[in-house]
């Protein structure tokens, strides 16, 4: 009898790796490093699966703990081919501690590792199991740059347009709206029209400060407006978007399927952003992706490009792919590629995401 599909080792690595820069949002303040919590899932027949999640500077190490003591157990001797079964479980058993927050980005790193190891065995690259729609998708650059003087935040969208893309990104939230304001003019005046352009407040104002910024931007021909306010508040979305008058795209900070149902069908946004790394993993995100498609809405993402490439690029209903500025795909052997303004899927079998561990190795730390 041959070996089988069974899980027999978990290994966890935490990495906690220093960004380029100094750089700011209007909530989180100033990013100095980003977290890399890594699981290989080793299976009886030899089969290796990798997966990940991330953080933006803190919460890794409990993301690690909570996969070495309380999934890590739970999974050894499990079919890993059943992958959405597992899925279901690893939820219930974390359930009463953990809907959402760290137990989400804990059961994403596992569930990115079962489907590397699905697409591995199948011998299809991820976004041909997964649908196959293109083998590329639409997607912006995205920085966090509210910290960046003027000279250096433009400078810096013209290094994005240096680069190909036709879609862009910046962070608003300045302490008053005209400084916001003249941000967004400037900006617009560089790329000029044709340049796709979107803006993100990451959760900063008020629904009546945001309904006045929104009216505001209207004359720059806004793509979106990201998270305007809290994440919670769906009520308050709606009003945004009924008297704000600009698309609304949200979705990051919303860990679970049922909170972007309430976002869609309460907070009528437009552009639901699930992320890979904290809605639970691939099969998480498919169930994002479906329900945008009921609701006839696009597809987006936040961050982790090097993975939801694959992602977006199946979707007959993707929008645009976030090109973050935590770079993550700088430490594989696939640094994102850009052609014609698209973001292109990797070919190879598996999720096409492979670290070079010689890069991250001086990086690693202890989670215990």
């Amino acid at each position: 009898m041959g070996k089988t599909r069974q899980i027999i080792e978990i290994v966890t690595t935490y990495y906690r790796i220093p960004l380029p820069e100094e750089m700011g949002d209007a909530k989180h303040g100033i990013h100095t490093h980003f977290e890399l919590p890594v699981v290989k899932i080793i299976l009886e027949d030899g089969s290796i699966g990798v997966g990940y999640t991330y953080t933006g500077g803190v919460g890794g190490r409990a993301i690690c703990a909570m996969i070495e003591h309380d999934l890590k157990p739970f999974l050894i001797g499990k079919d890993a081919s059943r992958v959405e079964k597992l899925w279901e479980d690893m939820n219930w058993k974390i359930h009463y501690v953990g809907r959402g927050g760290i137990a989400s980005f804990a059961i994403s790193a596992i569930d990115i590792a079962l489907w590397d190891l699905r697409a591995k065995k199948a011998d299809e690259p991820l976004w041909k199991l997964l649908g196959g729609a293109d083998n590329s998708t639409k997607c912006y650059a995205g920085a966090i740059d509210l910290n960046f003087p003027m000279d250096k935040l433009l400078n810096n969208i013209q290094r994005y347009l240096d680069q190909g893309f036709h879609a862009v990104k910046i962070k608003l939230g300045q302490e008053t709206l005209k400084e916001d304001i003249e941000r967004v003019a400037a900006v617009r005046d560089l790329i000029g029209p044709d340049i796709v352009f979107m803006v993100d407040a990451n959760m900063k104002w008020t629904i009546e400060h945001a309904v006045k910024a929104a009216k505001a931007l209207r004359p720059f021909n806004i793509h979106w407006l990201e998270e305007p306010t809290i994440p919670d508040d769906y009520d308050g979305y709606a009003r945004i978007s009924a008297e704000g008058g600009l698309p609304i795209a949200a979705g990051e900070n919303l860990h679970t399927v049922y909170e972007f149902q309430n976002m869609i069908t309460r907070g009528n946004i437009d552009f639901p952003q699930p992320d890979a790394s904290n809605i639970g993993g691939i099969t998480g995100w498919l169930k994002v992706a479906n329900l945008a498609y009921a609701h006839n809405l696009p597809v987006c993402t936040h961050g982790m490009q090097e993975l939801h490439v694959s992602l977006m690029s199946a979707m007959p209903h993707a929008s645009y792919l976030e090109v973050h500025s935590f770079p993550i795909d700088a430490y594989t052997t696939r640094p994102l590629v850009i052609r014609d303004g698209r973001a292109v899927a990797p070919d190879e079998p598996g999720t096409g995401v492979a670290f070079r561990w010689d890069l991250l190795e001086p990086y690693k730390a202890d989670f215990s």
